[in-house]
C-alpha cells in the first residue's frame, strides 16, 4: 500500500486527524505562521477554523512527525499504537503516528469505516421509503377528509337553500291570500260607498294637490336658504384661513426665521468636524434591533473600534473601518435609519481619510478624547421620546446611555444584523 495523502482519507477520518491536531496545536513547536494565529483558540474553535490550515500543513513530514510526538502524549499512547475500539479514531492515529505496521492498521480502520457506512446508507434508505409511504398515505387521507368535508359542506348549503326557499314560499302564500281577503272586503266597501262620495273625494283630491305644490315650493326656499348660508360659511372659513397664513408668512419673514430641519446631534457633531486636528435600556435581539431602526426618525450611534475588532481583530485599522463602513450601507438604506459611527482617536494627532456610504456619518475623537465621551455627548443631544440605538461592547458606555433612555446593542447582535442585510 503507497503511503496515503490526507486528503485520500475518508471525511469522518479526515476530520478526526484535524481535531486530534488541533488539540494538541499549542504544545508543538515551530507552528506555521497560519497556526500561530490559532494556537490560543479553544480546541473546537481552531478545528473549525483552522481545518484547511492544518490540513495544508500536514503535508509537511516534519510538522506532522511534531504534531505525531504532541499528540500520542496527549492521548496516552506509544507512537506505534494506533489501536482502537473506534475504527475513524484508529484510522486517524494510524495514519498520524506510523508506528510498526500502521499501513496494516489504517487498512482495517478503513475497512471497517466503510462498512459502517454502507450499513447506515441502506438503512436511511429503507427509512425514506417508508417515509415516502407514509407521505403518501397521510396525503391520500386528507384529500379524502376533504373531499368528504366538501360534499358535507355542499349538502348542508342545499338544506338550508331548500328550508329558505320553503319558507319563502309559505310566507308569501300566506300574504298573498290576506291581501285577497282585504281586497275583496275594501271592493264590496267601495261600491256601497261609491256614489255617495265622489263628488267630496273629488274635493278632498284637489285640497292635497294645492298643499302638495305648497310644501314642494316651501321645500325649495329651504334648500336655497341652506345652500346660501352654506356657500357663506365656506367663504368666511376660506378668507379666515388665508388670512391666517398670510399673517404667519409676514411674521416669518419679518423675524428671519429659518427652517427647522437640524437635527438635535448636527451640534455635536459639527464640533468634532471642525476640531483642529492637533487639539487635544436592555440590550436588544437582532430582529428587535431591524425594528428600532425601522421606526420614524430612528437614531443609531455605532462604537466603530469597539465593534470592528469584534469582528475582525487580526485586520489593520484601516482594513476594519473600511468593512464596517461597507457593512452598514444596505441596513441604513433599508431603514433609513439616521446613523453616525465614532472611531477613537484620543491618540493620534492626524485623522484618516474616509469615505463614508450615503446615509452613514463618520466621527473621529478629538485628540485626547476618548469615543466612549463623544458617543455619551450624541445621546445627551438627542430628545427624550427618540427612538436611538448605541452599539457597543463597553459595560460603562452602556449603562451611562441607557440611563439617558438609549437602547443599546452588543457589537455580535450588529454584525449580525449585517450579515443578513448584505
Amino acid at each position: 500500500m503507497s503511503t496515503p495523502v490526507l486528503a485520500d482519507l475518508p471525511g469522518p477520518v479526515r476530520d478526526r486527524v484535524v481535531a486530534h491536531v488541533a488539540g494538541s496545536l499549542p504544545e508543538i513547536p515551530d507552528l506555521p505562521a497560519p497556526l500561530r494565529r490559532m494556537a490560543d483558540f479553544a480546541p473546537a474553535r481552531r478545528a473549525r477554523l483552522g481545518a484547511g490550515a492544518i490540513a495544508d500543513a500536514l503535508a509537511d513530514d516534519g510538522f506532522r512527525e511534531r504534531a505525531a510526538v504532541q499528540v500520542a502524549a496527549q492521548v496516552g499512547r506509544r507512537r506505534d499504537d494506533a489501536a482502537g475500539d473506534d475504527p475513524v479514531d484508529a484510522g486517524a492515529l494510524a495514519w498520524l503516528l506510523r508506528g510498526e505496521e500502521w499501513t496494516t492498521a489504517l487498512e482495517r480502520a478503513l475497512a471497517a469505516v466503510a462498512a459502517r457506512e454502507g450499513g447506515g446508507r441502506r438503512d436511511d434508505e429503507r427509512l425514506q421509503r417508508l417515509q415516502e409511504r407514509l407521505d403518501q398515505a397521510e396525503a391520500t387521507l386528507r384529500d379524502t377528509r376533504a373531499r368528504h368535508k366538501a360534499q358535507v359542506e355542499e349538502l348542508k348549503s342545499e338544506n338550508a337553500n331548500l328550508r329558505r326557499k320553503l319558507g319563502e314560499t309559505r310566507t308569501a302564500e300566506r300574504r298573498v291570500r290576506e291581501e285577497a281577503e282585504r281586497a275583496v272586503a275594501e271592493a264590496d266597501a267601495l261600491r256601497g260607498r261609491a256614489a255617495a262620495t265622489e263628488e267630496q273625494l273629488q274635493r278632498e283630491v284637489r285640497s292635497l294637490r294645492a298643499q302638495v305644490a305648497q310644501y314642494a315650493e316651501l321645500s325649495a326656499a329651504d334648500r336655497r336658504t341652506a345652500r346660501t348660508e352654506r356657500d357663506e360659511a365656506t367663504t368666511r372659513s376660506r378668507v379666515l384661513l388665508e388670512t391666517i397664513v398670510e399673517a404667519s408668512l409676514g411674521l416669518r419673514r419679518e423675524l428671519g426665521l429659518p427652517a427647522g430641519s437640524a437635527a438635535p446631534g448636527e451640534r455635536v457633531e459639527a464640533a468634532l468636524a471642525t476640531e483642529p486636528s492637533g487639539a487635544p435600556t436592555a440590550a436588544l435581539t437582532a430582529t428587535l434591533l431591524e425594528q428600532q431602526l425601522g421606526m420614524p426618525r430612528a437614531r443609531l450611534v455605532v462604537d466603530g473600534y469597539n465593534v470592528s475588532k469584534t469582528a475582525w481583530p487580526s485586520s489593520p485599522l484601516d482594513a476594519q473601518r473600511i468593512r464596517l463602513l461597507s457593512a452598514l450601507a444596505p441596513l441604513v438604506a433599508r431603514t433609513g435609519a439616521e446613523t453616525t459611527v465614532v472611531f477613537d482617536a484620543a491618540e493620534v494627532s492626524t485623522r484618516p481619510p474616509v469615505n463614508p456610504p450615503r446615509g452613514v456619518k463618520v466621527v473621529f475623537s478629538p485628540f485626547g478624547v476618548i469615543a466612549d465621551d463623544v458617543i455619551r455627548d450624541l445621546v445627551a443631544a438627542e430628545p427624550a421620546g427618540r427612538v436611538l440605538v448605541v452599539v457597543s461592547d463597553d459595560r460603562e458606555i452602556v449603562e451611562d446611555v441607557r440611563r439617558d433612555g438609549a437602547r443599546t446593542a452588543s457589537g455580535a447582535v450588529l454584525l449580525d444584523l449585517l450579515s443578513r442585510a448584505g
